[in-house]
């Protein structure tokens, strides 16, 4: 337990920003199974559009510090490479 005040006040900010951290990284997930289901299903269409949406939600979470900037490449990577797979 957290006795002094700026030990109460870090604690108020850590709970702050653990809430928009999970907020963020919920939303890139939620746009990522987006595409995952798209795949899955086959349409080439939703898949593209599905992929414009989560590209940016993936690298903003890498740029705020939510996940590593090469684990967003890496998911951007894979994911347009199942994109395209698709149209063939």
């Amino acid at each position: 337990m957290a006795n002094t005040k700026s030990a109460k006040k870090a604690t108020r900010k850590i709970e702050a920003r653990t809430a928009v951290n999970r907020s963020r990284r919920s939303r890139v997930r939620t746009y990522v199974k987006k595409v995952e289901e798209a795949l899955k299903a086959g349409d080439k269409g939703a898949a593209s559009e599905a992929m414009k949406h989560a590209e940016p939600e993936l690298m903003r979470a890498a740029q705020k510090g939510v996940m590593h900037k090469k684990t967003a490449s890496r998911k951007i990577s894979r994911l347009v490479k199942a994109v395209s797979a698709v149209a063939k």
